[in-house]
């Protein structure tokens, strides 16, 4: 995958096949200290230390409707190509930690890519998950929780016409002042 919003669609879609009913979201840019970090953390169905040993195996996968998983295996090749790692955390009914860690600057490591996208796909797929997203560039924050916008729309769902407009131009907004980049240079 050439992006790591790819990466990270691919981990989230996991976590909602396991039943997670929150997720959270975590990245992390330190230019100090030369260090990119992505963090989901889901409360899924967990994984047993059997199943845990084999993420990693391309040829191993929990689902029926294929006979490979991809994903955790090309993320971590992602994140060592760059002078990182891949370390995953889990426990059956209690959830799964996917944690993924980049040299930031180093000239193999993929971009971000479009997180506006990966966002909206997972806020508009008609799933009952709360998600939490927290993204921060040195000193610059923006973070949401779905469960305060949904209480703040009351029964109005985050897929009517109006809100999905709202939620483009919040992760438009949101995310250029994180990279303190005009938004018309975002998709670039």
């Amino acid at each position: 995958m050439r992006e790591l919003s790819l990466h990270l669609l691919d981990v989230l879609e996991n976590a909602l096949e396991a039943g997670a009913s929150r997720v959270e979201i975590e990245i992390v840019e330190d230019s100090r200290r030369n260090r990119l970090t992505i963090r989901i953390r889901d409360n899924g169905r967990g994984m047993d230390a059997d199943t845990l040993a084999r993420v990693s195996d391309p040829f191993f996968t929990t689902r029926t409707t294929r006979s490979v998983g991809l994903g955790i295996p090309l993320l971590r090749a992602a994140a060592q190509r760059c002078g990182g790692d891949l370390s995953t955390t889990s426990r059956p009914g209690e959830g799964t930690v996917v944690q993924a860690d980049f040299e930031r600057a180093h000239i193999d490591r993929a971009p971000l890519g479009n997180i506006k996208a990966t966002l909206l796909s997972i806020l508009l797929s008609n799933r009952d998950c709360t998600l939490r997203y927290r993204h921060r560039v040195d000193d610059r924050e923006f973070a949401f929780d779905t469960e305060e916008i949904r209480a703040a729309l009351g029964d109005v769902p985050l897929t009517h016409p109006q809100v999905r407009e709202w939620l483009d131009r919040f992760l438009d907004e949101g995310l250029a002042d994180l990279s303190g980049e005009p938004e018309e240079n975002q998709h670039a």
